[in-house]
């Protein structure tokens, strides 16, 4: 048994381990599997509780599956996260709402109830690395012993750590309580997650059984607020070096809100069957338009939603360095809709080589779960959510090692747009950004159309500075200047912006940051010349290639320049680029405030004044 009593944790915590109903610490993830399904020969289990009023509550269905566990939520509510599910419960500086304004009271009193409802529980214990070896951060997790499948889901993101490897004097940086019926008792059925910053541990009371707010962005949000203390990033962002058939090399980090194609950027382009690219249809004229690449990029992935951006990472060229913070990825599989849209993801989780973690998978005990086959959230309408927890340590061409960031991309969810339902997808299939303007584009964040990761996102409405703004804990302006810091301190990588799901009247999916990825990488380290970029017809925008030819096709025009596609035009591109300043007008008004870096004063006041291009380019000069 672990000695926790030399464990530099809160009394509150000892006292509650001394008097639980029972203690379990797995020593495996085996065990743990084992323990989401009620033992080790159990096939299905239900994580249910009974509330004060003798009424039991089914949160989770739990099936054991040929290729790993499958986990259900009967609430449908429960399948993604709320945005709003965060609440701060400490004194601590912070622009998120406090407990006591949220609810009308204290969270000390909340706090000791979970503390009185866990001792009443047969509890499991379990520590975790936080932001990998990079860091040496530990985590710990207390949670009902009937949560096998959120500890496995813990276990596989963040690093399981054996209670033989636990040291003798562990102090962790950061303790999850996890408490699932209070969300009935004391929050009305919400998600919410509870930060409460002590000095330097960070409690997250995890009130639901979903693992995205606390298992994952909880667990973001702790290294969001080390980070804000130290002066360093954790970025919202995928990372892949993408190798040429000529062997050249070239690193794309891709940050964006939820459903801006992070994960899809470590994907290769999806191929009908004979090979050929659909990367567009005409949602008027139903005309569609296809692309040959006949061959295709190496793609090593990196990073796949948290990338550590550490101040000890050198760069010999003055560009970006990461690594990755977690150890497992969430990866969204709402867009497999059928058998073969992806071979390469299909074959890694159909044929694992240790059991997976699925959610919302429509799966029953001893059969394979597929990843096309999505739960329904009600009758003909399937859940938007479908996850597999993927450890990384599984995935091909993995890279463990930091790497140097040749371009910085961003993406963005842009809605079916014309001269007659004018809205904001004018982006074009690739835009080159000047290092002010990438820095803008990362304070708004666009959330933007139908994302399918959250409970509500309706119209253009901002994930918040960084794009990680959900989770962090600190204050915007901090997290503002750190950005605007490291863009400067890092001028020889390069920014790019692009949408996914719509070009004006195209449905185009991701097919944008796959194209350009292969674009980017053939012109690999060379630089744009003068008479190769054109200024974007909206100067937020940035700059569009003069062409663009990506293994012999050269890409039509008007998906680089959405106001030449004859659906949507001048008026209809200018009605939308008004959408665009409108919305970032506001969302940077927040962030003026005697705090922010007076180059980024300067930068924000450009944009309200409708600054051109060329003013961007003096506040920061562009080298590419």
């Amino acid at each position: 048994m672990i000695k926790w009593q030399n464990w530099q944790v809160p009394q509150e915590l000892k006292e509650l381990l001394a008097n639980a109903k029972s203690l379990t610490v797995p020593h495996s993830r085996e065990e743990i599997v084992d323990m989401a399904v009620g033992g080790k020969d159990g096939l299905e289990f239900n994580v249910e509780y009974e509330l004060p009023d003798n009424k039991k509550v089914i949160e989770v269905n739990v099936v054991r599956c040929k290729n790993g566990l499958v986990i259900n939520y009967l609430e449908p509510y429960m399948r993604r996260r709320d945005p709003d599910c965060m609440a701060i419960g400490d004194d601590e500086e912070t622009d998120k709402m406090h407990f006591k304004e949220l609810f009308n009271c204290s969270f000390e009193k909340v706090r000791a109830e979970t503390f009185d409802w866990l001792k009443k529980q047969n509890l499991a214990l379990m520590a975790i690395m936080i932001g990998g070896k990079e860091t040496g951060y530990y985590g710990l997790l207390v949670a009902p012993d009937n949560t096998g499948f959120f500890m496995g889901g813990l276990a596989d993101l963040q690093g399981f750590i054996p209670p033989q490897d636990i040291p003798e004097n562990f102090c962790p940086r950061a303790i999850i309580y996890l408490a699932p019926p209070f969300r009935h008792t004391h929050f009305n059925g919400k998600q919410i997650v509870v930060h409460n910053r002590i000095d330097k541990l960070h409690e997250i009371f995890s009130y639901n059984l979903y693992p995205g707010p606390s298992a994952k962005k909880g667990i973001y949000g702790v290294l969001l607020q080390i980070g804000e203390r130290e002066n360093w990033l954790t970025l919202h962002a995928s990372t892949v070096q993408v190798i040429t058939p000529y062997d050249n090399i070239t690193t794309i980090l891709h940050e964006g809100a939820s459903g801006g194609g992070k994960s899809e950027m470590l994907e290769y382009p999806h191929r009908e069957t004979d090979g050929r690219l659909l990367f567009a249809k005409n949602l008027i004229t139903k005309e569609e338009y296809y692309i040959g690449l006949n061959q295709g990029c190496k793609l090593c992935p990196v990073t796949d939603d948290m990338a550590l951006s550490l101040p000890t990472f050198e760069s010999k060229d003055q560009k970006l360095v990461v690594s990755d913070a977690e150890q497992a990825w969430f990866i969204r599989l709402n867009h497999i809709e059928s058998y073969g849209t992806d071979p390469h993801l299909e074959k890694l989780c159909t044929h694992p080589k240790e059991p997976l973690i699925f959610l919302n998978i429509d799966a029953v005990p001893k059969s394979t779960a597929l990843i096309w086959e999505h739960i329904e959230d009600k009758p003909g309408k399937p859940c938007p959510n479908p996850r597999v927890i993927y450890p990384r340590k599984l995935i091909p061409d993995v890279v463990n090692e930091p790497v140097e960031v040749d371009f910085r991309s961003f993406g963005i969810r842009a809605p079916f747009t014309t001269r007659e339902k004018p809205s904001y997808g004018i982006f074009g299939l690739l835009h080159i950004l000047p290092p002010a303007l990438a820095w803008l584009w990362r304070l708004v964040a666009p959330r933007g159309d139908s994302n399918p990761s959250i409970t509500a996102s309706e119209g253009l409405t901002s994930e918040g500075v960084g794009s990680y703004w959900p989770f962090a804990t600190g204050k915007m302006v901090n997290h503002a200047n750190l950005l605007l810091q490291q863009i400067i301190n890092t001028p020889r990588t390069r920014y790019l912006l692009f949408p996914n799901q719509h070009i004006g009247a195209w449905y185009v999916s991701f097919m944008p940051q796959w194209i350009s990825r292969e674009y980017i990488a053939r012109r690999g380290q060379a630089k744009f010349r003068p008479d190769h970029l054109k200024p974007a017809r909206c100067p937020l925008l940035g700059f569009v290639p003069s062409s663009l030819l990506v293994d012999g096709a050269r890409i039509a025009r008007w998906f680089i320049e959405v106001d030449l596609q004859k659906e949507v035009g001048d008026e209809g591109y200018d009605k939308g680029a008004q959408i665009i300043y409108n919305f970032v007008k506001k969302e940077l008004q927040k962030f003026l405030t005697d705090e922010l870096d007076n180059i980024g004063k300067q930068i924000i006041e450009c944009a309200l004044d409708n600054g051109s291009l060329d003013d961007y380019l003096k506040i920061i000069p562009m080298t590419y």
